[in-house]
């Protein structure tokens, strides 16, 4: 299992969500994504990208306008 940091400050809607996958993409099973973002609607977009991909939203945080998320790759994720 790899832990892969992806830091995504200051980019706005739609691009975190879209690196995001992008990232997700190039994970192995199990691997795990920490995300960090300012965009607001990154609390939105992300868990919704999480429920579609098939990939575990283990944590969403929020701090000093930081959103934090930790996504564990799925066994077997769905292809969009």
């Amino acid at each position: 299992m790899t832990v892969t940091h992806l830091n995504l400050r200051g980019l706005k809607c739609p691009l975190p969500a879209l690196k995001t996958r992008k990232a997700l993409r190039g994970l192995a099973a199990g691997d795990i994504l920490l995300v960090e973002c300012t965009d607001p609607l990154a609390a939105l977009d992300i868990p919704n990208l999480a429920r579609e991909t098939g990939d575990a939203l283990e944590t969403q945080t929020e701090a000093g306008g930081v959103l934090a998320f930790r996504i564990r790759k799925a066994v077997s994720a769905p292809e969009p």
